[in-house]
């Protein structure tokens, strides 16, 4: 005897709305992108006025190059910087927060958080003051430390909430089979902890290439000069050129871009990771 089953899909009422008024939502969030790309792809003395591009060219491209590739690459090298400043010290201050058992570690943590809160504009003309007895005003170095600054707190929390969840029976069994605390944790709790890593590394990448505070003022002269503040002083001498500042609008999005796409799926294991109970 066989029996034929029946599956029912079950679709929600009004389901087809929803997706309608979704992608209704994203086409207005995405609209300015697109006219920002098709703008950058008009001639030297138009504006996108239709749908497409009348006459598309790459000679904005080739003038925003000209113009902010050194800004560009600028951005690259303190972004990068940052990012490794930030995950060197933020690895093993949150490790510590997560297992060492410190006395008043949740207040750290708590006082971390805090730190977000402070205007960066504060905190950017203290730097001044210290910068220029150091010698770090106008300097890669300044402007990456300062970077730095921006995502740490939040790897830490993060990381420390991710590292939480690690048993400590593994760490105690590399050690007995002799390694160092050291050696433990670098060959055991980060590579476990890639995901957090990841996903601490890239929001302290987007913080380090979005900044525009620390740029103006940490700097005096163009040596230093990201595609932030670029963009800015490229919009002061160029205020009618558009297309020239969109196309360098467009090329200082598609790191950011390209980056949260290719790691989209650490980023979601990163921070569902570290949504443990505490």
């Amino acid at each position: 005897m066989t029996y034929r089953t029946r599956t029912r899909v079950r679709t929600r009422p009004g389901g087809g709305w929803s997706t309608a008024v979704a992608l209704l939502i994203l086409a207005v969030l995405l609209f300015p992108v697109y006219w920002m790309a098709a703008a950058a792809l008009q001639p030297h003395s138009a504006t996108a006025t239709g749908v497409l591009p009348a006459s598309p060219g790459l000679d904005n491209v080739e003038a925003a190059l000209r113009s902010q590739g050194g800004a560009l690459a600028t951005s690259l090298v303190v972004s990068l910087g940052a990012v490794a400043v930030c995950l060197a010290l933020a690895a093993p201050a949150a490790y510590g927060l997560a297992h060492f058992g410190l006395r008043g570690g949740r207040t750290i943590v708590f006082g971390t958080l805090i730190t977000q809160m402070v205007p960066g504009i504060v905190v950017a003309n203290a730097l001044y003051s210290a910068y220029a007895r150091l010698g770090l005003v106008n300097s890669h170095l300044g402007l990456i430390l300062a970077d730095a600054s921006l995502g740490l707190p939040f790897a830490i929390v993060l990381l420390r909430a991710f590292m939480v969840s690690i048993p400590t029976e593994v760490v105690e069994a590399a050690m007995v089979d002799g390694a160092n605390r050291f050696t433990a944790f670098v060959r055991i709790v980060l590579p476990m902890s890639r995901n957090a890593l990841i996903t601490s590394g890239l929001f302290a990448f987007l913080f380090a290439w979005a900044d525009f505070v620390f740029a103006l003022t940490l700097n005096t002269t163009d040596d230093v000069r990201p595609v932030t503040l670029g963009i800015y002083q490229f919009i002061g001498a160029h205020v009618t050129d558009w297309g020239a500042v969109m196309a360098t609008a467009v090329m200082s999005a598609l790191p950011a871009a390209v980056l949260l796409t290719a790691a989209q799926k650490y980023i979601a294991a990163g921070i569902t990771g570290g949504s443990v109970k505490q």
